[in-house]
């Protein structure tokens, strides 16, 4: 048996604290402004970046909750919780990006007359916001799922801003007020697409699918070639978190192990070879038990 934590995985406590201020004081500001000159874009938008800052707390809340300690009727503490988050992050995401693709289209058919110079101006607040909030969550993204969530909000918050600066100077140049649905929608899609994938590898990791990137059947064959080795079975590879993944396997060895670090050596090479955290290896020397399922 092995286990081995990733403790490489940055605080993120600061990034999450400092993008949730700032987004919070844009989007007062960007209400107060909606209001002002009566633009249902840049409300729609404000509306967008609330739903965004929520999903920021969620994946703050998560984060902070990978690292509490397990307790005895937790034993894997809270881990799971930034895979939760991750989903709700996704659904909350795919949810604003249904709305304001509603709105969009009915504002195709009856646009407003609003100022284009304000929209393009605080729009362009809006993107040097929510890119640099972005910008915080970049690397993280990488190896969490949850961070990658944080990181794709925020980076589609400033699509939709640059979206909106577009629209606002066509506006103000041309008076065709249609063009600003048209990009709401365009911007949609792109945001769609790009959120799909984290909605999907969200609910494979939530119903402990084998997490993108690990090849089981390369794990399987590894295992089988081990000295003394004669079955693999019960393999399951699941994650514990978005950074975390688990294994547990059944090898039949007759006549036990080839020496007392086997299970050790064994799990460092898992861990090595393919990023595999808590990996629990189960050795039988007499063949399978009766608890055994060898056609898993």
């Amino acid at each position: 048996m092995g286990h081995h934590h990733n403790h490489n995985l940055r605080r993120y406590d600061r990034a999450f604290a400092l993008g949730v201020a700032l987004n919070v004081i844009y989007i007062v500001t960007e209400a107060a402004f909606g209001f002002w000159i009566g633009s249902l874009a840049l409300l729609s938008d404000a509306g967008h970046n609330l739903s965004d800052v929520l999903g920021l707390l969620m994946a703050w809340g998560a984060h902070a909750l990978t690292r509490l300690r397990p307790t005895h009727r937790r034993t894997y503490g809270w881990r799971s919780t930034s895979i939760f988050a991750a989903l709700g992050n996704a659904v909350l995401l795919i949810g604003a990006v249904g709305a304001l693709s509603w709105e969009a289209v009915r504002r195709l058919f009856d646009p407003p007359e609003v100022s284009g110079l304000v929209v393009l101006a605080v729009a362009a607040v809006g993107v040097l916001i929510n890119t640099g909030t972005a910008l915080l969550f970049v690397r993280g993204g990488k190896a969490d799922l949850n961070l990658r969530g944080a990181f794709l909000h925020m980076a589609a918050d400033a699509a939709i801003s640059a979206a909106v600066v577009a629209g606002g100077l066509v506006m103000y140049l041309t008076g065709a007020y249609w063009i600003d649905p048209l990009l709401s929608l365009i911007v949609g899609l792109v945001i769609l697409a790009a959120t799909w994938h984290l909605f999907t590898e969200a609910v494979n990791l939530a119903l402990h699918a084998v997490p993108s990137g690990v090849d089981v059947q390369a794990i399987r064959d590894y295992l089988a070639g081990l000295p003394g080795v004669e079955e693999v079975h019960d393999l399951h590879v699941w994650a514990l978190s978005t950074t975390e993944t688990a294994l547990t396997a059944h090898l039949v060895i007759p006549g036990g192990p080839p020496d007392p670090e086997f299970a050790s050596r064994v799990a460092d090479e898992l861990h090595r070879r393919y990023g595999i955290e808590h990996p629990t290896i189960q050795i039988e020397p007499n063949g399978c038990s009766l608890m055994c399922h060898p056609h898993v």
